[in-house]
Order: structure tokens, then sequence, then C-alpha cells
């Protein structure tokens, strides 16, 4: 079959990535696009994955946004005009939930994010199949769409790329390392939910720390922000302690035995709970409570690979959906 999938963010570069060499390992044919994003080109060349480029994320306003979606979709109704793809793979692309319906070809949508309403509201009634953690609760999703199969694994996402992984990229910025990750203040979800650079400067008293920022890599006092590409898998393993909302990276640091800390400033952590519950070392605190929690666990690195190995990968889910479609 020829496969799509519409990567928006890092995470879905990566989670691409994953599927994209069981799919060609079974024989399949893929097709990868993306768009201009922070996270998204640099980290496509690091996994030497070739992607088509369709427009930007432009998240200046909500006509920006409109205009960007409207541009994509024309752009992969000329990409796909002659050959078009027979199943479409996304984790929330409304462009590719819309063209990929409007062709007519099954749609795979996977979901980690409850709280994620317009992104749901855009690609889940236009999905044949939902596939998502069993920590999400499906009376959450179900409610978007009646008619999908929704198809549960016990794991979370970043397994389709953690398991097995190794750190490829070495990082000197020095010890006790803390890694604060900058929260998606753009993303319609948000809010303005956490300052995250001013928790950032108070945990300097604790020891070197590295702000993920998410936009613009300007210098900040006293902390250090990379100016260039980096593997967020290989530094979450370095560190001593991961900082964050909750998001890709706190998993990827708790999945290789990195203490992860949330700020606890989003509702329906499902996904973090079940982990936490599992044994990895995923931690909720109020902003008030992270440097004293941070402290507590610096130099508390925790055995997880017996943890990681029990958890399903995603990713034989969603060839097992691709198989039962090719065989019609």
């Amino acid at each position: 079959m020829k496969v799509w999938y519409d990567a928006l963010t890092g995470k879905q570069v990566r989670y691409a990535a994953a599927i994209a060499a069981r799919l060609r390992s079974s024989g399949h044919e893929v097709v990868l696009t993306t768009r201009k994003h922070p996270d998204t080109l640099q980290l496509a060349d690091f996994l030497h994955e070739k992607f088509i480029v369709a427009g930007k994320y432009d998240p200046k306003s909500l006509m920006t946004r409109l205009k960007s979606g409207i541009y994509r979709q024309l752009f992969f109704c000329k990409l796909f005009r002659q050959n078009e793809p027979q199943l479409a793979i996304s984790h929330g692309s409304a462009d590719l939930c819309r063209v990929a319906f409007g062709l007519g070809k099954p749609i795979i949508t996977t979901v980690d994010t409850p709280y994620a309403e317009a992104v749901h509201k855009l690609t889940l009634p236009l999905s044949n199949y939902i596939v998502t953690s069993k920590a999400i609760p499906n009376n959450i999703l179900r409610p978007y769409n009646p008619r999908a199969e929704m198809i549960g694994f016990d794991s979370v996402d970043e397994a389709a790329w953690i398991k097995g992984f190794k750190p490829t990229v070495k990082y000197d910025f020095g010890k006790p390392l803390i890694v604060v990750r900058q929260l998606e203040e753009k993303a319609v979800y948000a809010n303005n939910a956490a300052n995250m650079s001013t928790l950032a400067k108070k945990l300097t008293k604790l020891g070197k720390v590295v702000f993920l920022s998410r936009y613009h890599r300007k210098k900040i006092k006293k902390l250090i922000v990379p100016k260039g590409f980096i593997d967020s898998a290989s530094l979450a393993a370095q560190a001593d302690v991961f900082v964050g909302v909750g998001g890709t990276i706190t998993r990827e640091a708790a999945l290789q035995g990195t203490p992860a800390i949330i700020v606890d400033v989003f509702k329906d952590q499902h996904v973090n709970d079940f982990l936490a519950e599992k044994g990895f070392p995923i931690f909720k605190a109020k902003p008030s409570e992270v440097m004293n929690l941070a402290e507590e666990l610096l130099g508390r690195k925790y055995k997880v690979k017996h943890l990681l190995d029990k958890l399903e990968n995603p990713v034989d889910v969603i060839l097992d959906i691709v198989g039962r479609i090719s065989a019609g």
C-alpha cells in the first residue's frame, strides 16, 4: 500500500520515522510530509528521513492558522493529483484528515492529549481508526466519533522510539544537569499556563539549567539556551532532572530513568499518570514545589528497562491495522 503520514511537530516526526521504518520493512510505500516548524526539519535531517515540506507553522492569529491549513490542503491536492495514497496516518493533522477524507481514503489517528479539543473536532470525526493509550478513557474521545474503531494499547506513544533507543549524541553542559522545556504557549489549549523561564532561573541554584525554547533561541541570563538542534531523547537520558508540563520530553526522560517533574497546570494527564503508576519516575508538583522536589531528586537515576520492556509498542498496533486494511 501507499501510506501517507503528515507530521506537524518534532514528536510526530519521530513517530513518523518509527512507523515508516516498520511499514517499509513490510513492503509498503511511505510518503512523509511535514511543515516548517522549529522542531521538525532539523530533526528529520538528524533521523535521516526525507519529508516533503508543505507550508509552515504560523500561530500568530486564528487567521494565519486558518490560511496556513488551507494552503497545506491545496498543496496535498496537487501532490496526490496523479498518485493518491491508499491510507493516511497522523497524530492529529487536520489538513491530512480533510484531504484524505475528501479522497475517500481510510484514516488512522493517534491521540495522547485529551484536552486538545479544537484538534479533536477537526480530526476524530473524519477518522476511521482512533489509536490511543489505554490510559485515556474511551468516554473522553468516543463522543467525537461514535462509529470509529477505537484501539487502545498498553503503553504510551513515546515507547515507539524509546524502546531500544541509545543516546547518539553526548552533551557536555555540566553537572548536575537540569533540563527545562518551554511550554507550547501558542497552542490553543495552553492559555499562558506557566512561566517556565522564570522557574528555570530559580533552578540554577541547584545546577546547570538547559532551557529548551520552542520559538526564539535567544540568550536568557543564567540559562543555557542551545542555538542549534538538540536531540531531546539523548539529552533527556543524560539529564539529572527534567522539568516540563507533561509533554513528550517528560515521557522520553522517564522512560529512560531520568526523574521527570511535571509542573501541574493541565488536567487530564492520563498518560503521565499511567507511567507513574507503572513505576516510572514521573512526579507532579505545583510551581512553588518544583525547587524542593528537584533538589530531592537530583542524583537519583532510576533503573526502568524492565518496566519499558513490558510496555506495548504502539507501532505494532498501527501495523496490525494497516495489515487488515491492505488485506481488504
